[in-house]
C-alpha cells in the first residue's frame, strides 16, 4: 500500500463540512491500497464544486467547460489506454449540460471510470436546483418549489446496460472507499454516483437525512447486481430508503477494444503513417 501522502495537493477550499472532503478522502485511500501511483491516473473535470477535485489531489489533471467532461476524459482514454482514467462531476454538470454525453458514453463503454458528485443543487452559483433536485424543493431561483419530479440518471445508465453502477454516500468513508475501488478496477464504463451533502445552500439533504435513509443494498436478501430489472427498480428507489453499493454489473465490450490502430499500444507511443503537417494540409 503506498502511502496516503503521496496524494497531497494544494489545500482545498470547500466550505467547511462539504461531502466532497469525505470524498476525497476515500478517493485517496483507494488509491494507496490499489498502488495507482499519481503518474499512473489521469483526472478529468468539469466546472462546479466537484470540478476542483482533481486540483486537491496529485495527479495529472485536465479541467475542461461545463458538462465536456465525458469526452475529453475518453479522448484520454484513447491516446492512452495504459492510464487510468476518472472523470469527476456534478450532477448538474454532468446530468444537465453533460446529458448527451452521458448518454453517448454509457453506449460506447470507455474504460474509465465516471464519479458524479451529487449534491442535488448547483453549489457553485448559488444553490438554485439542478436536474437531482426533489419535487418541491425550494430555491431563491424557485422560490415556489421544484416543479417537475428529479432524474434518476442512474436508471437511465441500467436501462442502457452500462457496465457498471454503483451508489456511495460522503458520510460512509469506508464504504465508498470500496465501492471507489471498484469501479477503478472495473472494465468498462463505471458511473457511480456519491451522495454529497451541501452544507452551504441544500439544507434539506443533509447528513443526518441520508443517515436516516441509506442502506447497502448488498445485505439484502435479493441483491441481484447481474439482473436488469432488478437493478432498474433500486436505480429507482428514492424517498425513505436510498440504496448505495453496487446496483448493476453487465460485462460488455469495451471502447478501445473496437478501435484496432490501439492493438498496436497507446497512440502517444505511435507514430503516424503521414507527417501531422501534411495531415493538416488536407482540410485546407
Amino acid at each position: 500500500m503506498l502511502p496516503i501522502s503521496l496524494y497531497d495537493s494544494i489545500e482545498p477550499a470547500w466550505c467547511s463540512g462539504c461531502g466532497n472532503f469525505g470524498m476525497l478522502k476515500a478517493f485517496k485511500q483507494a488509491l494507496a491500497e490499489l498502488d495507482i501511483r499519481p503518474e499512473e491516473i489521469v483526472v478529468v473535470s468539469g466546472i462546479g464544486q466537484s470540478g476542483k477535485f482533481p486540483h486537491y489531489l496529485k495527479c495529472n489533471m485536465f479541467n475542461g467547460i461545463h458538462g465536456r467532461t465525458l469526452p475529453v476524459a475518453t479522448g484520454c482514454r484513447l491516446a492512452n489506454h495504459e492510464m487510468k482514467v476518472v472523470a469527476e462531476a456534478g450532477d448538474g454538470d454532468c446530468y444537465g449540460e453533460g446529458g448527451n454525453h452521458l448518454l453517448a458514453a454509457l453506449r460506447r463503454n470507455p474504460d474509465l471510470t465516471l464519479v458524479v458528485h451529487n449534491n442535488q443543487v448547483y453549489a457553485l452559483t448559488k444553490g438554485q436546483a439542478s436536474p437531482t433536485s426533489d419535487l418541491g424543493y425550494k430555491t431563491l431561483l424557485q422560490p415556489h418549489g421544484v416543479g417537475y419530479p428529479p432524474l434518476h440518471a442512474l436508471a437511465i445508465a441500467v436501462a442502457q446496460n452500462c457496465s457498471w453502477v454503483g451508489r456511495g454516500f460522503a458520510g460512509r468513508a469506508a464504504h465508498l472507499t470500496g465501492l471507489y475501488q471498484q469501479a477503478l478496477t472495473h472494465k468498462g464504463f463505471s458511473i457511480l454516483e456519491v451522495l454529497q451533502p451541501c452544507v452551504t445552500f441544500n439544507k434539506i439533504n443533509t447528513y443526518q437525512w441520508y443517515e436516516q435513509r441509506v442502506y447497502d443494498v448488498e445485505q439484502e436478501p435479493d441483491y441481484d447486481p447481474a439482473n436488469e430489472r432488478w437493478a432498474y427498480q433500486k436505480a429507482k428507489e428514492w424517498g425513505e430508503r436510498i440504496p448505495i453499493g453496487v446496483i448493476y454489473r453487465h460485462p460488455r465490450p469495451i471502447l478501445e477494444e473496437l478501435h484496432p490502430p490501439l492493438k498496436d499500444g497507446p497512440l502517444v507511443r505511435q507514430q503516424p503513417e503521414r507527417p501531422v503537417r501534411e495531415l493538416l494540409a488536407d482540410f485546407i
